[in-house]
């Protein structure tokens, strides 16, 4: 088992990966009210700044700066995905177990031929999450803007639209409210 230590730097801004367990699925689109509600209560609890933010169908990206003092966002990222799950849960009032598969997969379209291993099923882990997440702390303003940027143009990179304010998912949209938001 490998050995990961991230750094913890109080008050820093990071960049994250996020990604779903099954590639091309949409459940994080067709989920949204879902995830929003997850981070809405987990930064209820656990405060941060979130400096970009873009959902894509299989994974998100996002842009965090940590409370002065706090550099915890691993427990953060866990809160998130565990009441998203949690949620999907919940709201078919069926287990993640083998048996119920079909009908969860039915429901909010959870890939029932997804195989977990061992440890997963031993942790009690859906697995609808990749255990972990890529982070990089961000050095300097310009690079935090070429931060925002990345996520803000994933959509277009991906090709699901042309413009980046075309995508529904994303906080360009907050950009463009406060007049932020520099397209070319």
């Amino acid at each position: 088992m490998s050995c990961y230590i991230r750094p913890h730097v109080p008050g820093a801004s990071v960049f994250y990966t996020v990604n779903l367990a099954a590639r091309g699925s949409d459940l994080l689109i067709r989920e949204i009210g879902a995830l929003r509600r997850a981070v809405r209560k987990t930064r209820a609890e656990r405060p941060f700044d979130i400096g970009a933010w873009v959902v894509m169908p299989d994974h998100l990206h996002a842009v965090w700066t940590m409370p002065e003092g706090d550099a915890d966002f691993s427990v953060r990222w866990g809160a998130i995905k565990a009441r998203f799950t949690r949620s999907l849960r919940d709201r078919c009032r069926v287990g993640f177990h083998p048996t119920h598969a079909k009908r969860m997969g039915q429901a909010v379209g959870w890939n029932p031929t997804l195989r977990r291993s061992a440890s997963k099923v031993a942790k009690g882990d859906a697995g609808i999450w990749q255990r972990r997440f890529w982070e990089h702390h961000i050095r300097g303003p310009q690079e935090f803007a070429d931060c925002v940027r990345y996520c803000h143009f994933n959509p277009v990179k991906h090709g699901f639209v042309e413009r980046p304010e075309d995508w529904l998912y994303s906080s360009v949209h907050r950009e463009r409210q406060l007049g932020s938001w520099e397209a070319a």
